[in-house]
Formats: C-alpha cells, structure tokens, sequence
C-alpha cells in the first residue's frame, strides 16, 4: 500500500469519557483536547451531540477552540443524531461525522429489532445524509468482529457507495485475535475494490476485554490499516480502548518492521497521559506500558548493573522519547552495590571496594525491613568516618 501514514484518530473524549470514573465538564474536556493537540492527534472525537446537552456544548466548545486535528462527533445511523451531529460541529475547520451501525446478528437481533435489509438500508440513507452535510463522513459497523462476514462486506460497500470516506471495524467488545482482525481487513479490501479505487481510509478501533487492544490495531496497521482509534492511557467502556501510548512508542520502537509514520509528538505522551490523570478519577496503574510511574524504573540488581552500563540493556526506549525526565534506579532489597554505589556518588561520598561492602551488608538488613529507602536512611547507615568526608548538609532527593 503506497501510504504509510497512520492517522490517529483520539476517543478519549468521547469512548474514552464512557468509562465509569471518566466523566469530564466542558471546561476538562477543552483542557484535554489542547493537549490532545499539542500531542499531535490528526482527529479528536469530542462526544456524542445527541447523547446530552452538555455532549453537544463540548463539542461546539472544542470546534470553536481547536484548530490543527480534525473535530468529529458520533452520530447513530438515525436522521435526528446526524443533524445534531452537524450542528454541533459548524463551526469546525475541518468536521467530520462518524455514523455508525450494528452488523452482527446478535445486536441486530436482540437490540435493534432489525432485519438485515432493513439494517441495509438505513446505512445507505444515514451515511448519504451525512455526506450531505459533511464531506467527510466515518462509517462503523458495530460489532464488526462478530458479524457474519458475507453480511459485513455488504454493509460496508453499501455505505462506500453512499459516500463514506472512512470505513471503520471495531473490535466493539474485544473479542478478536491479531490474526483474525488482519484477515477481516485484508477480506473487505479485496472484496471491494472501489476502497482503494476511491483512496478511502480503513480504521481499526478495538477494546481491551482480553487484554488484546494494542496487539490488535498494530495487526490492523501492519494489515495495511491507514487510521488507529485509540485513547489516552487506554481509557474506556469495560476494560477500556487500545491505548495511544503505546501504539505511538511501539510504531516508533519497531519502525523497521511497521515501516509507517505518524504525526505524534512522542514527548508529549507522559505529559498527555499526567494531565488526564489530574482530570479523571485515576491514574495509570505503575506497571503501565509508556507511562506508568515504573515503566522506567529498576529495582534488580542485575537490572541497575546493566542500565548504569548501558540503558539499552533493559530500555528499548529513552524516557526522554514520551516525555519522562529520566530513568529511576529504585534502591530496595533486590538493588545491587552498583546501584547503591552509584546514588552515594550523586549524594557526594565516594566508597572504596571494602567501605561498599560493609555498607551494603547494612543496606540489604534496612531494606528487608523497610519498603521505601530515601536518601536519609542511605546517609544513616554511613559509618561516621565517611559522613565526615562531606561536610555541606545532604538534602533529600528520593
């Protein structure tokens, strides 16, 4: 495929917003859309304008206020949600609508009470009246993974045929495998010719219910997938959305097997990922891939010997690259005395072999008894000869 430009394509403030603890207000949601900005995002989904009240102000707040990405609000595939999903973005720069549909039997089935046909149609009308509205228009149909696949192809030609020029597959409910997700792009492209005749964008949005969200969409990317709905910290509905970070950092790390770009500003993803923290009720789990508060942190021993040897030991990435000031030895029972020697330096006390040693001993016994080592329990278990070397006061830097 000639283009190799992924576009991102953010929900955090709409998919994202969904999960229990993540409502934000107006004034929150514009807050993170100009970080989202300031990341690089090509498209931000600012709500749902039929959903409430307070949806449709935000997305006409984010329109007005927002300038470089592209501002999109849901609409389901019903005549009132995509007129109200026009007018919440006219003033937009650049707008688009993102209509979508269920395709699988189960939801036609048992939430919509409808027929194929019937399901058929009303992709055909809602995306044509979007395009009348928009010139750029999203088509999903939901549950794309669990639909029949003879019945998904034909959704999606009839809503290319309508106008879409974005067709997107979601994992709705995270169900898929890499293998499985790739195929079903690769089906569709094949089996309808006019996607890449007419230069329309595929786009891969998956959920995380078995942990597979990320594995999925760069399956989907390498597939030759064109745009990546995701969200910051992979916020969102059950066990949330793919995760942006780390889509970014592995796009970047394993370019020589992706072989793509994006419009990313790598060292703005922990800064990105801090401000929603503040904004939500929670923050990052620390053993969080990118931006967890360990995902450059080192307790082992055999760990720290490395990274002070060579970071490219045990990192395969900076911290400098997402935006995390440095690395951070950690000192607990599992550290070794190269590590130990390495922070009595920072603090000023050069030891020789014999007074490390001796000292170590002293430090494994605290840390077998205590979880978090800071600088003034490092000092105190100095022998008086080597803190009389340093005569200027210590301060805390743990």
């Amino acid at each position: 495929m000639a283009n190799n430009h992924v576009v991102f394509f953010d929900t955090t403030l709409r998919d994202g917003e969904q999960s229990p603890g993540c409502s934000m207000t107006t004034q929150e949601k514009l807050t993170m859309a100009h970080a989202l900005e300031d990341l690089g995002v090509d498209i931000i989904e600012a709500g749902f304008a039929m959903a409430s009240e307070g949806d449709f102000a935000a997305i006409a707040t984010i329109t007005q206020a927002i300038r470089k990405p592209r501002i999109t609000s849901l609409a389901r595939a019903k005549a009132e949600d995509i007129e109200m999903a026009s007018r919440a973005l006219q003033l937009a720069d650049r707008a688009r609508i993102h209509v979508f549909l269920a395709s699988s039997d189960l939801h036609l089935e048992y939430k919509l009470k409808m027929s194929r046909q019937q399901a058929l149609d009303q992709t055909g009308e809602s995306v044509r009246l979007a395009r009348s509205l928009c010139d750029d228009v999203e088509f999903s149909p939901e549950d794309a993974t669990r639909s029949e696949r003879n019945f998904l192809v034909e959704m999606v030609k009839v809503a290319v045929e309508a106008g879409a020029t974005t067709i997107n597959m979601p994992d709705t409910v995270g169900y898929t495998t890499p293998e499985e997700y790739a195929r079903m792009f690769t089906e569709v492209r094949e089996r309808i010719p006019a996607i890449d005749e007419q230069g329309i964008i595929l786009s891969a949005h998956c959920h995380n219910d078995l942990g597979l969200a990320v594995a999925n969409s760069l399956a989907a990317i390498a597939a030759g997938v064109r745009q990546v709905e995701c969200t910051i910290n992979g916020i969102g509905e059950r066990a949330g959305n793919a995760a942006l970070e780390e889509i970014a950092a592995a796009l970047y790390v394993r370019g020589d097997h992706f072989d793509v770009t994006s419009g990313i500003n790598l060292n703005q993803l922990y800064p990105t990922s801090q401000i929603l923290g503040q904004i939500i009720t929670f923050r990052p789990s620390p053993n969080k891939a990118i931006v967890g508060d360990n995902a450059f942190a080192h307790e082992s021993g055999i760990h720290q010997h490395g990274m002070l040897a060579n970071p490219l030991c045990y990192e395969i990435m900076t911290p400098e690259l997402v935006g995390v000031a440095h690395t951070h030895l950690v000192l607990g029972k599992h550290s070794g005395r190269a590590a130990l020697r390495n922070r009595f330096e920072q603090l000023g006390y050069t030891l020789t072999r014999d007074e490390l040693q001796h000292t170590y001993y002293r430090f494994v016994a605290l840390a077998d008894r205590k979880k978090n080592i800071y600088d003034y329990d490092l000092v105190s278990i100095l022998p008086d000869q080597i803190r009389e070397r340093r005569k200027e006061p210590v301060s805390e830097l743990a």
